[in-house]
């Protein structure tokens, strides 16, 4: 059998751990794997060098894309143009900070006619719950959402206001009833208003006005309606290492509770936040050194079962660096193009492996939304693929970012990394070409 495309990969990550093998690829998927010496024939041979190593394209499903409404925070083509360049072969796009947000049909063919023929990778979609469209779910999830988003608190933005208490349950019973998955943002409402309030520029007063307490009750009180609904629920961007013992213990009772946490709360530390330093603001924040460690062990053990970016940028001046208030600032960190090689630098320190990395990034990421052919190098598969060059560092300069805005908390921090290649369906990607990228709906 002659291939399109041959990779020849001393180092490449697969379900079975690293190993060296070839893979072959037909009509955009990985139509062969077989040992280094026997090379198969193709078209197209690329031998990767020996400080190279082949994953899988990376599968980020928490990416706000903004577009239409907020394309100014970003867009479509400097999104994916950004992951791309991070080794992330597929988003997932929230429903909120666009407007119209993805909360029923018509808005989603919106999001979709805005991103059609501007996706440089391949892009799915969540739809959103908020109070008054439950009837709405159903025709989202034909309409091939990967599943459901809800605050449990004001998110930020008007246009997608947060579930109350009465709605949750019957629309966790309404999402159960169709096999689908509610994914949430878990702070208790209350908890917040009875906080401080955030103000100013010192650090350790906008951390106060987000406790750890707000997420812990939140993420029980879900646990609970997931328990009497039995649906599928996901915790999302957990930063409270308290809240792991909660989720360990709902799983052992059967309860399907996924969670994920983000590069940004694995990388940086509150003690290292400058004051005024509003880059780092996020929302649930940044915690203390000994939580970072804690979040890393919830990895090691399985509790914590993905990462994923919460790339939620926006331009210069609503970071309000004039002040460095945080009260004021928005919240959110851009991290798409940084993602995997902030992971790795801090999991190689840890005695973590690229195959880890891959799995946390990649391959449960893509099984949880319900993405059958992402997330893995495996016969079948699209021929999503990245070359990662483990061992290069460099050190991050914001002017030098894809995303729409020069702004990051990583600015000139050294980081382990380097993707150096990127082919999406078998086909290398050019930044300079049209874009390739797809709309995917649920299972594809």
């Amino acid at each position: 059998m002659r291939f399109d495309l041959v990779l020849r990969a001393p180092r490449m990550i697969t379900a079975h751990g690293e190993v060296a093998r070839c893979v072959g690829v037909c009509d955009g998927r990985v139509a062969a794997i077989t040992p280094l010496a026997g090379a198969p024939d193709a078209d197209e041979v690329v031998e990767l060098g020996p400080d190279e190593v082949l994953l899988p394209g990376l599968v980020d499903t928490h990416v706000h894309v903004n577009e239409p409404g907020r394309t100014e925070w970003e867009g479509f083509a400097t999104a994916t143009r950004a992951a791309a360049l991070g080794g992330v072969t597929t988003i997932v796009d929230m429903p909120l900070n666009s407007i119209p947000p993805t909360v029923d049909v018509a808005a989603l063919a919106c999001k979709r006619a805005a991103a059609r023929d501007q996706v440089f990778v391949d892009v799915a979609f969540w739809g959103g719950a908020v109070p008054g469209n439950i009837g709405e779910l159903r025709g989202l999830h034909d309409a091939g959402v990967l599943g459901f988003k809800c605050f449990l608190l004001h998110s930020g933005v008007d246009e997608f206001p947060p579930l109350p208490p009465d709605e949750l349950e019957p629309v966790l019973a309404e999402i159960a009833a169709f096999g689908s998955r509610l994914i949430v943002h878990a702070e208790d409402s209350h908890a917040i208003d009875r906080a401080p309030t955030p103000h100013g520029d010192r650090y350790a007063d906008f951390l106060a006005s987000r406790p750890r307490g707000a997420e812990n009750l939140a993420v029980a009180w879900l646990i609970e309606r997931a328990r009497w609904t039995g649906a599928r629920v996901h915790v999302l961007h957990l930063s409270s290492s308290d809240a792991l013992p909660m989720i360990a213990s709902a799983r052992r009772d059967g309860i399907a509770v996924t969670a994920e946490t983000c590069p940004h709360y694995l990388t940086f530390t509150a003690e290292e936040v400058p004051d005024g330093a509003t880059e780092f603001k996020c929302c649930p924040p940044v915690r203390e050194a000994s939580n970072r460690e804690l979040l890393w062990q919830g990895l090691a053990d399985g509790v914590i079962d993905m990462i994923a970016t919460d790339h939620s940028p926006c331009p210069a001046a609503l970071k309000t660096p004039d002040t460095g208030d945080f009260g004021t600032a928005w919240g959110g960190i851009a991290s798409l193009q940084l993602g995997l090689a902030a992971v790795w630098t801090g999991a190689r320190v840890r005695g973590h492996t690229l195959s880890d990395v891959v799995s946390w990034m990649a391959d449960v990421p893509a099984r949880i939304a319900g993405l059958d052919r992402k997330g893995r190098i495996a016969l079948g598969f699209d021929a999503d693929l990245t070359v990662f060059a483990p061992d290069e560092a460099f050190v991050v300069d914001r002017h030098r970012l894809a995303h729409r805005h020069p702004v990051s908390a990583y600015d000139g921090r050294a980081l382990s990394g380097v993707v150096r290649q990127v082919w999406l369906r078998g086909a290398r990607l050019d930044l300079d070409a049209r874009p390739r990228g797809q709309l995917l709906t649920r299972g594809g």
